[in-house]
């Protein structure tokens, strides 16, 4: 950690030093512009003054969900929320992978194949303009692609190739529906990322072969969405963005890009992390090993993983790891896991995370995106992310753990679930 965070951490574990308002007046207020968490910021004016006199300009929206554990460690959730509106669009950038990581582990699980699971071998082949093969992973134990290892490598450091092996895997059509059947309704995944394609092209998706040596386990037809998923109105954001070398002085069209909505984010965790406190239809058809899979990928850092092997210098531990230490490339602490799902692309910057501090039995859910792009111009590089973005997604963080520290609980929570071997 930076100098500043160090001491904030130290402070924090040992003195726990209560905000401006007290804990019970806080906790009083939670009306939908934001209660609590407004109150929590303008109580650190030193932290956020800046970004809350500019909050429509920047997008921001929060939510937290405070998790209170009775006697039999079941979760009794409280929800609090800060300018959460469906309606007001953010571009989601790669915490759409949270969902991919989820569809295709359930899919796996939903086909019933004997032998088919994440970590077996497969081959992917092209059979439509736009798409790649992919026949080998030189980053894996083996040497061969796999589901576990795409998901694995889209936690770790966000891989976004892995992340269109999953899109492909469980297909366009197959990826939005099996969301919105489950009630997730703000949700629109069309397009694979960091590649540039058609429309068209992103509705077809390649075919699979699952291998176990020579012998072929599951084989997968290339598919296609015969429907376009884009929106009628297009979503106009800016005044000018960059197509190519050449600069264009009209909005952005964001209509044919992802959407999912903060909300449905924030569920998506709580699915995962909580799976008992959501109705049983929101719920994703996971085994109990497929959910310890995902709490040691979603909470390992880069240092931890030995296939693929990361250079410390560019993944630090905090690398997609936002809330609390986003602002630091120094290690981060023992006893603190984060489970989460970042995004940054186009001047947004979001996190969607379960933090959980082990030693002093705190745990809670938090989501929140921001928009740093003070020229109003995408797809020109001039974001302040550094400067800005992720020094208040750190604070956020940070304020609402020293929060956490302060808080009552009748019940200390038992965490053994989610203190899983992360290292490989």
């Amino acid at each position: 950690m930076t100098e500043m965070s160090s001491l904030w951490w130290t402070a924090s574990i040992v003195s726990a030093v209560p905000l401006l308002a007290t804990v019970a007046a806080l906790s009083a207020c939670s009306d939908s512009r934001g209660g609590l968490l407004e109150h929590l910021m303008r109580s650190r004016a030193e932290l956020f003054e800046s970004v809350l006199e500019n909050v429509d300009e920047h997008g921001i929206q929060i939510l937290y969900t405070q998790i209170d554990r009775d006697e039999s460690n079941r979760p009794r959730l409280t929800e609090h929320r800060y300018r959460v509106d469906a309606s007001e669009y953010f571009y989601p950038a790669s915490t759409v992978k949270l969902a991919g990581a989820l569809a295709a582990l359930e899919k796996l699980n939903r086909l019933g194949v004997e032998g088919l699971g994440r970590n077996t071998p497969l081959r992917i082949d092209s059979a439509y303009s736009g798409q790649s093969p992919a026949l080998t992973d030189t980053t894996s134990q083996n040497g061969l692609p796999s589901i576990g290892h795409y998901i694995k490598k889209v936690f770790l450091v966000s891989d976004n190739d892995a992340y269109n092996r999953l899109y492909e895997f469980v297909g366009q059509r197959a990826l939005n529906e099996s969301l919105w059947e489950k009630g997730y309704s703000n949700v629109r995944l069309t397009h694979r990322l960091s590649v540039s394609l058609t429309p068209d092209e992103n509705r077809h998706t390649n075919p699979f072969t699952f291998l176990e040596g020579d012998r072929v386990i599951y084989r997968q037809a290339a598919a296609s969405n015969p429907d376009d998923f884009a929106p009628g109105a297009p979503i106009l954001k800016g005044i000018a963005h960059y197509r190519g070398d050449s600069l264009i002085q009209e909005p952005m069209n964001f209509s044919r890009k992802n959407y999912m909505s903060l909300e449905t984010l924030h569920e998506l965790l709580k699915a995962v992390v909580l799976p008992e406190s959501v109705a049983e239809r929101r719920r994703f058809d996971l085994t109990e090993d497929d959910y310890t899979f995902l709490y040691r990928v979603m909470g390992m850092l880069p240092g931890e993983s030995r296939f693929p092997r990361y250079d410390s210098e560019q993944y630090w531990d905090s690398r997609v790891k936002f809330f609390l230490f986003g602002d630091s490339k120094e290690p981060m602490p023992e006893g603190i896991r984060i489970f989460n799902k970042v995004g940054d692309a186009y001047g947004y910057l979001i996190d969607n995370a379960y933090v959980v501090d082990f030693e002093h039995g705190i745990e809670f859910l938090l989501t929140a995106v921001i928009s740093v792009n003070r020229n109003r111009t995408y797809n020109d590089d001039e974001y302040e992310y550094d400067e800005t973005g992720l020094p208040f997604l750190a604070n956020l963080g940070r304020t609402v753990y020293e929060y956490e520290l302060q808080r009552q609980r009748s019940s200390r929570p038992d965490l053994s679930r989610f203190d899983v071997a992360f290292a490989d």
